[in-house]
């Protein structure tokens, strides 16, 4: 089990450097100077020179790498230098010298996801501190609200078997998992937030938190998570549906279930007691890997819904070329993919000791 875990992690720390790769390459050979994109349009030569020194932007593309890496690493390596773009500033890296040999000082540190272009400096990884916690609140509400009626709908589907209302469900299972999730939050909004305003009291738009009328502080706004939460979780819904369906009719074609039925127990009765508990294993499997896919999928959810979350920022920071925080949210949700990816190998590893041992 141990060396099955260590394979898992180097499997996807190989994944993580691969996205980084990736990721530093996609944005550094699009068109257009970075340092121009912090200055503005009014720049000088001078100005320019500055700030392509101050950030690495003057030294050939692999050298560019190489420093990116370092600010990502925990332990990475500084120049002493002042001036020098590896030169540790305290307040910047909040980083721990550890050793330190000729003019290079080794520190530990968190991974530095640099400076945003476009909001006056601000470190990416405050951005992402301010709405990363958003997102996952939408992703939690939305997984949960799959789960519940995911798990029901199935079980309906099971009682109702070849019926109007097993067919009924399908149907709808079947669009859920075919309508692209913006498509779906447009509609959504407008029907419920702006035709039936009247009868819901949802807003069309709105975050999790709100400035009350007199700018006196903020108050959360629960009724904003709603429609988000529903859009984005109507294809994982879907999915556990048809799964749950599935799942539960094989269960009930086992041995068991018909001394079960032999016994007179009833229908209802059979599946709530006996066959509903074996059959949740591809559900607790499809659910895993679909909340880590949430995070991605809230892009285009939080932008229609003006939900300030980490998918919102994303499509911000793109129309406003902020390279830094377009990379650093990226990275942030591969990095959180990766892991939860890696729980669920070990879970399943550690609950079937088969799989650790192939």
């Amino acid at each position: 089990m141990f060396r099955y875990a260590l394979n898992k992690i180097g499997y996807g720390l190989l994944t993580l450097l691969g996205v980084m790769i990736v990721i530093f390459l996609l944005f550094n050979l699009l068109p257009g100077d970075p340092a121009r994109m912090m200055l503005g349009q009014n720049e000088t030569a001078e100005q320019l020179a500055v700030v392509k020194h101050k950030y690495g932007f003057d030294k050939p593309l692999g050298t560019q790498f190489l420093l990116y890496l370092n600010d990502l690493s925990p332990l990475s390596f500084h120049s002493k230098q002042k001036g020098d773009y590896t030169f540790l500033a305290v307040g910047k890296y909040q980083a721990k010298p550890l050793f330190a040999f000729g003019k290079t000082q080794t520190v530990l540190k968190w991974p530095y996801l640099r400076e945003s272009f476009q909001k006056n400096g601000k470190p990416v990884s405050s951005v992402i501190a301010e709405t990363l916690p958003n997102t996952a609140i939408l992703a939690v509400s939305a997984i949960a609200i799959a789960m519940v009626l995911g798990i029901f709908l199935g079980v309906l589907s099971v009682l109702f078997k070849d019926q109007f209302l097993d067919r009924f469900i399908q149907l709808v299972s079947t669009l859920g998992m075919s309508v692209p999730s913006f498509f779906s939050a447009i509609l959504f909004a407008w029907i419920f937030g702006f035709v039936l305003r009247e009868y819901t009291h949802l807003n069309m738009t709105g975050s999790m938190y709100e400035v009350d009328d007199f700018g006196e502080g903020k108050f959360i706004q629960w009724k904003n998570l709603l429609l988000p939460a529903i859009v984005l979780g109507i294809r994982p819904l879907a999915v556990v549906t048809q799964l749950m369906r599935n799942s539960l009719l094989e269960t009930m074609s086992q041995d068991y279930i018909r001394t079960a039925k032999a016994k007179g127990l009833s229908l209802a009765r059979i599946i709530r007691k006996h066959a509903l508990k074996n059959s949740l294993n591809p559900v607790v499997t499809a659910v895993s890997g679909w909340f880590a896919s949430m995070l991605a999928g809230a892009v285009f959810v939080e932008y229609i819904f003006g939900w300030n979350g980490l998918g919102k920022e994303i499509v911000d920071a793109l129309n406003t070329l902020d390279l830094p925080v377009i990379m650093g949210a990226v990275l942030v949700i591969a990095t959180l993919f990766i892991i939860i990816n890696i729980i669920v190998d070990l879970i399943y590893g550690w609950l079937d000791p088969k799989i650790s041992h192939s």
